[in-house]
């Protein structure tokens, strides 16, 4: 670290050398290009998001040794991300052959600054999970998640398992957005004083009609108390495994029935607001 070291209290990216970060993206637009299959990182699970995107949040809104929680974690992604960028991960699996598998790959994971890292088999809708999360950040010497993020289901797009609590297999989206403000409101309770989420979805189509489902996701977020920083809009050209490969049936499908083929998702910022007294 040199003299003119200069940073927020939420990054280490050093300000006074601020032109130098070409690979941090500051646009609302995220164009990503194919998933990064570096190390164990592996696309072939249903819905598994590229992991350019917890890297991106985790420069932006942690510094080294942070602890970061995942509360849909998946293959790992981002606690393979947390390894290598030096920052504590946490996530909540709540298929068991899911997480077993995860950590498999996880472990693969360099992990240059030796940062625990661990994958706890839960419902992040239950307060049971919320919980052994904080009783597990505990052990780990930290009161509270530094970041957080969710990557949920789109609902029903893609049926993940059979087991109880999943949420791609909620009936209906009414009972689908009660979940998401459970999980939200787990993750402001879990989240430090000014910390920051990011939550990652996209929207779908259900009998000719557009469901905004991440306008619907995001305002569960904001009525749980997070305030809303940032709605990046991210390509899925390349990455559209688990999210509907379209090729000329799609194309013709979208021409007869008057609606568009989607191109995106959305990577929403949020961040909770600082306890009075404090600085955010």
């Amino acid at each position: 670290m040199h003299d003119n070291y200069k940073s927020t209290e939420f990054s280490d990216i050093d300000l006074s050398r601020w032109k130098d970060y070409d690979d941090v993206i500051l646009d609302s637009l995220w164009l990503l290009g194919p998933r990064d299959k570096t190390g164990p990182h592996v696309g072939d699970y249903w819905g598994n998001f590229i992991p350019q995107i917890p890297h991106q949040v985790l420069t932006r809104f942690t510094k080294r040794g942070e602890v970061v929680v995942d509360l849909f974690s998946g293959m790992g992604t981002t606690l393979i991300e947390c390894k290598r960028l030096g920052r504590a991960g946490l996530g909540v699996e709540i298929d068991p052959g899911v997480a077993e598998r995860s950590l498999e790959r996880i472990n693969c994971a360099e992990n240059p600054s030796n940062v625990p890292v661990a994958v706890l088999v839960g419902d992040s809708t239950t307060a049971l999970t919320a919980k052994r999360v904080r009783a597990t950040l505990r052990e780990w010497g930290a009161d509270a998640a530094d970041c957080v993020i969710l990557h949920p289901p789109y609902h029903d797009i893609i049926r993940f398992s059979e087991l109880e609590g999943d949420l791609s297999r909620v009936p209906t989206e009414a009972a689908f957005l009660d979940k998401i403000s459970l999980v939200a409101q787990h993750a402001y309770d879990l989240l430090k004083s000014a910390g920051f989420m990011a939550l990652v979805i996209g929207d779908k189509y259900v009998d000719s009609r557009l469901v905004p489902l991440g306008f619907m996701c995001m305002q569960r977020c904001v009525d749980a108390g997070f305030v809303l920083k940032a709605i990046n809009v991210k390509e899925i050209l390349n990455n559209e495994r688990g999210k509907g490969k379209n090729g000329n049936l799609w194309k013709y499908r979208a021409l007869v029935g008057g609606f568009y083929l989607f191109k995106h998702e959305y990577v929403m910022i949020f961040r909770k607001p600082a306890a009075r007294g404090k600085r955010a």
